[in-house]
């Protein structure tokens, strides 16, 4: 009683085959040839043959009539038993497709962002049990690979190519996911778009291009971007993105804010109240809506609630059409409030009130890109509850229609990335069992082991204020170290540093420094600990789940105890400038490059293989950025006391007794580099180094 699969079976397809179901077979021929050593034999009407048979429903009997859904049917021919995949459209087809290749070939959705093997297997048997897809909880539900820099720097071709762009879509495919925006701010003529559609992803937009149309000051150089001065020119703009784009299945945002994703006024100060401004957004959204439906019978329309349009909306000065979904945000760290802009943090709620009509969804971050402290290479800072409570709540109050994941370069993410999916499919999920099916699936021993380190890291993670959600990723450790030395080196010590109130508040610039140090110093003894425990298990691994764990996992933490131990320093040099020991100084912002350092050597290491250069266009958190501000930061305080011949400080530390007196000039001057003579001095300093 089981369907028989091998070595060049047969399945039979439709005479008509679209894109997306193309290349859902594609996947499948390529699947086939990893598990059995060769490609399937794929024929049009080929039933009596055939050991897979697909097809579109031809009835309610068949197939459940709503879009998106697929069932398996057996029947027997010939004495032999036959699998038909059936799908009610495209998409069921597509999802019918890799259920198959989940459930019986065993491929994980992630297996190519993973390095996942697969076992290679001369048959296999598939019970001949009828299986009808459910329908997933969330309408419209994917991802926005935003901030991609990885994936823009990983190969020479840019805009990213089909190489770089079809793992992504299939993961998310694989994962349920029907929607993607395709990048942020990509040249138009990039084949990200294209692609996406072509294997049946919906495609919708960006909250900063409403419509997807060019942001007008590309378009008009030049011009002040204003819609009241210019309507004209927008609607030329929103008319050719409408043009584009009509037969496609797009799911149309309309929104209304200034260019480089800002706030509209900045470029239009006469709006310079509440009212005038949620006047203006909603006369815009109701026109863009208006052209949508002039060019397009019932278009598929949400408007993006982010940042001060959630305000706005929320104080009743932005009316919307209910046919319109309205989308909510969390604030960048999982929560569904708004976000922190600046030193502004409101935390206003972010969800419809029980009196909000019409269909509502969410877009939701597990990576953040802010200048503060999110997480763009590391994982989702705060614990995994954080993100199941939140968007239960979400779906709780209406949310249901449409849920945006900011997925940035899938590789860092796959965990939270592959939690969020278990939610938007069934509504909720158990964390606990959830983590332990995702590491059975990543590897192949130590499961217990495995999943209390994973628990561990988003109980590491710096708290840096008094919500729940105030974790650090790593970018912590990057941007607020850079703004310290920026305004050390501008002599600016005897003022406050502003860009830090976020975070110390409203107190001097040494408290503020000071206030750092205390955070990643308790930081760092978690940190730490964790990391050894990662060590003493990479010593029991197998070769192939060694090399998934440091990619995946330790490389990660690795980056919070370098980023930890580098802040820690830098904040130790500074308090020793301010007393004046300047070559102390020097070696401790000396020993904070060599802590950043190890946060290169980490990336460095997991760009192996298919992921050389993944990390090249690292220009986020920006380690490189980092380091070149220490680098500046190092030969100022070098100036301080060791110029102008820069051998000062060796003679006076370094050079022994029996030598300083009696040098000759012209065969001992010979300046040591910043790095040698900071290691010589340190070497000196050791016991100081304590304290």
């Amino acid at each position: 009683m089981h369907v028989v699969v091998k070595t060049n079976c047969i399945i039979s397809v439709p005479q008509k085959i679209s894109t997306p179901v193309q290349h859902a077979l594609d996947m499948i021929k390529r699947d086939h040839k990893k598990i059995f050593g060769c490609q399937p034999i794929l024929k049009t009407a080929a039933e009596q043959e055939a050991t897979i048979i697909i097809n579109y429903a031809k009835g309610g009997k068949e197939c459940p009539t709503r879009p998106e859904a697929f069932c398996f049917r057996f029947q027997q021919i010939n004495e032999k038993w036959i699998l038909n995949i059936i799908g009610y459209d495209d998409l069921g087809l597509v999802y019918g497709l890799l259920h198959y290749i989940q459930q019986y070939l065993d491929i994980d959705p992630f297996w190519f962002w993973g390095d996942l093997d697969v076992e290679q297997k001369s048959q296999v048997l598939i019970p001949t049990i009828d299986y009808v897809s459910k329908e997933q909880l969330v309408k419209y539900r994917g991802w926005f690979v935003n901030d991609e820099v990885c994936l823009i720097g990983w190969k020479e071709e840019y805009p990213p190519s089909k190489e770089v762009w079809y793992p992504v879509f299939e993961a998310l495919l694989r994962c349920g996911g029907n929607m993607v925006i395709p990048g942020t701010d990509l040249p138009k003529a990039g084949i990200h778009a294209e692609l996406a559609a072509e294997m049946g992803l919906w495609v919708t937009h960006h909250h900063a291009e409403p419509l997807g149309a060019e942001m007008f000051l590309r378009a008009y150089t030049g011009k002040k971007p204003s819609y009241k001065e210019h309507p004209d020119l927008f609607e030329a703009l929103w008319t050719e993105a409408i043009q584009k784009q009509k037969d496609q299945n797009i799911v149309w945002v309309l929104s209304f804010r200034g260019q480089g994703d800002a706030p509209f006024w900045q470029y239009d100060p006469e709006f310079d109240t509440p009212e005038k401004r949620g006047a203006m957004i909603s006369k815009v959204v109701h026109r863009q809506y208006e052209m949508l439906c002039d060019a397009i019978e019932q278009p598929i329309c949400c408007m993006a609630l982010y940042g001060e349009i959630a305000e706005l909306y929320k104080q009743g000065h932005i009316h919307v059409p209910d046919q319109i979904m309205k989308i909510w945000a969390d604030n960048g760290y999982g929560k569904m409030v708004s976000r922190r802009q600046g030193n502004e943090i409101y935390r206003i709620p972010s969800l419809p009130n029980e009196n909000d009509s019409g269909e509502h969804g969410i877009y939701y971050h597990v990576t953040f890109h802010d200048l503060q402290a999110s997480n763009h290479l590391t994982m989702f800072p705060s614990p995994p509850q954080l993100i199941k409570e939140e968007i239960e709540k979400s779906f709780a109050s209406g949310a249901t229609s449409y849920l945006l994941l900011n997925s940035g370069n899938i590789r860092q993410h796959l965990y939270p990335l592959d939690l969020v999916s278990q939610l938007w499919r069934y509504g909720s999920v158990d964390i606990e069992v959830h983590l332990q099916q995702f590491i059975k699936r990543f590897y192949s021993s130590y499961h217990d082991e495995m999943t209390k380190l994973y628990k561990s890291y988003f109980e590491k993670t710096i708290k840096y204020g008094q919500n729940e959600d105030d974790r650090a990723g790593e970018e912590f450790y990057h941007h607020n170290a850079r703004k310290i030395i920026g305004h050390w080196l501008q002599n600016r010590e005897n003022s406050v540093n502003e860009k830090l109130f976020w975070a110390t508040g409203e107190i001097p610039f040494i408290d503020q420094v000071n206030w750092f140090y205390e955070k990643c110093q308790d930081g760092l003894i978690g940190w730490e600990n964790l990391l050894n425990k990662c060590h003493k298990l990479l010593l029991k691994l197998s070769t192939s789940d060694k090399e998934r764990f440091y990619d995946l996992f330790v490389s990660q933490v690795e980056l919070h105890v370098s980023g930890c131990k580098g802040f820690i320093s830098l904040c130790k040099g500074y308090k020793s400038f301010t007393i004046q020991h300047y070559p102390l100084a020097f070696v401790q912002v000396s020993e904070s490059i060599w802590a950043y350092q190890e946060s290169l050597q980490a990336l460095k290491k997991s760009e192996h293989g298919k992921w050389n250069h993944f990390y090249r266009a690292d220009w986020l958190t920006n380690v490189k950025s980092t380091l070149y501000s220490l680098e500046a930061l190092r030969k100022y305080i070098r100036m301080q006391g060791d110029s102008p011949d820069f051998f000062l400080w060796y003679k006076e530390y370094v050079m022994p007794e029996t030598e300083k007196y009696i040098y000759l000039e012209n065969t001992h001057r010979k300046p040591l580099s910043d790095d040698k003579l900071a290691r010589k001095l340190s070497e000196k300093f050791q016991e100081i180094m304590e304290f």
